[in-house]
């Protein structure tokens, strides 16, 4: 009897799911600019345009943040091979294959002759967004890195861009526009695209993750602070405000949420020097870490408008665990 029950409590124990991250006790907390570049997975529908003063696309049962996967059965990634299968077709009549609230769908559209003949779509789409933040961190050991500590959202739909990959570049910050109370300014900055530093592979609510593709010898480590650690008071910020400079700023961290996924960290920047040349936090400055007591404890991630002096920023552990999975 006592060894059935042995065996009972052996089964147990392994069965039961657990959740074990592999992320590096000491990191890299970069501060770096970066550009960003991710390819959407399909191609996001943004808005309609009137043919012969209709809207096809609308009338035929389109919404906007439909994401086209095939046309007439046969895949299509981006705008080109789009454009590409519906010049194949020998008829007006499209069958589009689109994705929405996870569910397939078919949509029977026909085309539009415009007043020069040009068959139209009455279609707005896009398959790639562009734009700039902080690079977080870089675990040396799994060259994984994290950026932004939120989410990539698509613009007109206000939702989040569902991503099939992307890329991450050197940046330089050529200006910045400054942020002041009810409108949030932003860091300018220059990339090349030909300077790739890592490929993204997730878009998520904590952050873009990824691999860093680029040597990372010789860069100094920081310790990484969990949750339990953090306390009020004075902190420091590591971002660039000029060209590619990382530097460290002052912070007051005034507030503590361990409840929130993402808004962990209510901070107010008390340096002089930042909040000169930037009125506080501005887009741009999402991802750049936040360091306590010579520990990377979180990454800001977004501004409170009406007081651009502060923000919040969220905890290191759940971008690393996030990068991890």
């Amino acid at each position: 009897m006592k060894n059935k029950i042995l065996k009972i409590l052996i089964l147990l124990l392994f069965i039961i799911p657990i959740n074990i991250y592999a992320y590096s006790k000491y990191i890299i907390a970069s501060g770096k600019t970066i550009g960003i570049e991710v390819n959407s997975k399909g191609i996001l529908v943004v808005g309609f345009y009137k043919i012969n003063n209709e809207y096809i696309a609308k009338d035929a049962g389109f919404e906007i943040g439909d994401s086209i996967i095939k046309i007439n059965n046969k895949e299509v990634t981006d705008i080109n091979s789009m454009i590409n299968t519906i010049n194949e077709n020998s008829n007006n009549k499209i069958n589009f294959t689109i994705v929405r609230n996870n569910k397939e769908k078919t949509i029977s559209l026909n085309l539009v002759g415009d007043d020069s003949g040009v068959l139209k779509t009455g279609l707005y789409v896009k398959d790639q967004i562009n734009g700039i933040g902080t690079l977080t961190y870089i675990d040396p050991n799994t060259k994984i890195f994290g950026a932004l500590g939120h989410e990539i959202l698509e613009q007109t739909t206000a939702k989040k861009f569902e991503i099939k990959d992307g890329k991450i570049f050197s940046a330089n910050v050529s200006n910045i526009t400054k942020s002041r109370s009810g409108n949030a300014g932003e860091k300018n900055a220059d990339y090349n695209k030909e300077k790739i530093d890592g490929n993204i592979k997730d878009n998520d609510i904590t952050g873009i993750y990824g691999t860093y593709t680029e040597n990372v010898k010789n860069i100094d480590l920081i310790e990484v602070g969990n949750n339990k650690e953090i306390k009020t008071g004075k902190a420091t910020i590591k971002t660039v405000i000029e060209n590619n400079k990382v530097e460290n700023f002052d912070i007051s961290i005034i507030g503590i949420d361990n409840n929130s996924k993402t808004k962990n960290i209510l901070f107010e920047i008390t340096d002089k020097k930042l909040l000169e040349k930037t009125g506080g936090v501005v887009q741009g400055m999402s991802g750049s870490p936040i360091i306590q007591n010579n520990k990377i404890i979180g990454a800001v991630n977004y501004v409170i408008v009406n007081d651009t002096s502060k923000g919040y920023g969220i905890f290191i552990t759940t971008m690393l665990e996030e990068g991890e999975k």
